[in-house]
Order: C-alpha cells, then sequence, then structure tokens
C-alpha cells in the first residue's frame, strides 16, 4: 500500500502540473490563476458547509443511541473532498467535487462500505499503529 501512495504522491502532481499549463496555454495565465484561487475558495467554503451538515448528522444520530457509521465515512468523504479541493490543480479539484458533492456522495459511500465488507469478510483488514 505504501508504494501506491508513493506512486501517487510522484504522478499525481505531474499530472496537476501538465493540466494547469494546458490550461494556462488554452485560457491565459492569469484567467488559469483565478480558476485555481477560485476553486481553492470553493473548496474551503463547501468543506465548511457540508462538514457542518455531516457534523450535526452524526450528533443527531448520537443522541438517539445509534451509531453514526454512514456519517462517519460522509465525514471522511467531505474531509478528503475538501481537501483534494484546497490543492491547486484541476485533477484532484474534480475529484473533491465529486466527493463534496451530496448527490455523488452516497453512491462512493457504497462503494466503500463493499469494500470494507469485503476486506472484513476476508480478513485482510488491518489496523495499524504508527
Amino acid at each position: 500500500m505504501y508504494k501506491w501512495i508513493f506512486a501517487a504522491l510522484l504522478v499525481v502532481p505531474v499530472i496537476e502540473l501538465w493540466g494547469i499549463l494546458q490550461v494556462g496555454d488554452w485560457l491565459g495565465g492569469w484567467t488559469t490563476f483565478f480558476i485555481v484561487v477560485a476553486m481553492s475558495a470553493a473548496g474551503a467554503y463547501f468543506l465548511r458547509l457540508e462538514g457542518r451538515k455531516v457534523w450535526l448528522e452524526a450528533q443527531r444520530q448520537l443522541a438517539q443511541g445509534q451509531m453514526p457509521g454512514r456519517s462517519i465515512i460522509d465525514g471522511i468523504c467531505v474531509l478528503i473532498g475538501g481537501l483534494l479541493l484546497l490543492t491547486p490543480g484541476f485533477f484532484t479539484d474534480f475529484i473533491g467535487i465529486v466527493l463534496l458533492l451530496p448527490v455523488t456522495r452516497p453512491i462512493l459511500r457504497g462503494i466503500i462500505l463493499q469494500w470494507l465488507e469485503r476486506k472484513l469478510r476476508d480478513g485482510s483488514f488491518t489496523i495499524r499503529r504508527f
């Protein structure tokens, strides 16, 4: 797993830089710069907005005595989506928007829950301490 993270840390910035340069050639440097800054500002705003909704839903479930499992997964999606929107680049912005939108989040939540269930059934799910 660590080699996938290492590969992503090397490949994603190259893809982002290539995308920014392509959009810069197409729209111009200043326009591209303002789009990147605007997407980061939008990411911060939507991270706060959607994060608050997820937090309130988790608190409501806890107050009713329910385990907020789906809210926790939603919170992870919102956190990762917001962080991806804060990073400069168009590829990460697209993934961040998909993770933040309330319309697409249930689809991703289902995929994550199926993945977790498969890992738990196989016995290959491990929690490591650092």
